[in-house]
């Protein structure tokens, strides 16, 4: 990544190596990171993200905001009418 970059995960914690990018926010190599999840969940209380100035930590709120939760709904309504329609769904796994 380049120096100036700022790493974003709100999806999952684990998927991310997160020694490794303590460091690279330790040693500069990246501007910053905003963490929605963390490898291990709850965080530990120790975890030097707590103290870093260039990292925002949220409590894995992400998917409970006002706008996510409108457009679940929506999307939740929209697969109804379509599965009473034609029983098609909009990201059906088969």
């Amino acid at each position: 990544m380049k120096p100036d970059a700022i790493f974003i995960n709100c999806g999952r914690g684990p998927l991310v190596d997160e020694a490794a990018l303590i460091k690279a926010l330790q040693d500069g190599e990246i501007r910053g990171a905003g963490l929605d999840v963390t490898e291990k969940e709850p965080c530990d209380p120790d975890s030097p993200l707590f103290a870093m100035p260039n990292v925002i930590l949220t409590p894995h709120y992400a998917p409970t905001t006002v706008e996510a939760a409108a457009r679940v709904s929506q999307i939740a309504a929209e697969n109804v009418i379509a599965y009473l329609g034609n029983g098609n769904v909009v990201g059906r796994i088969v």
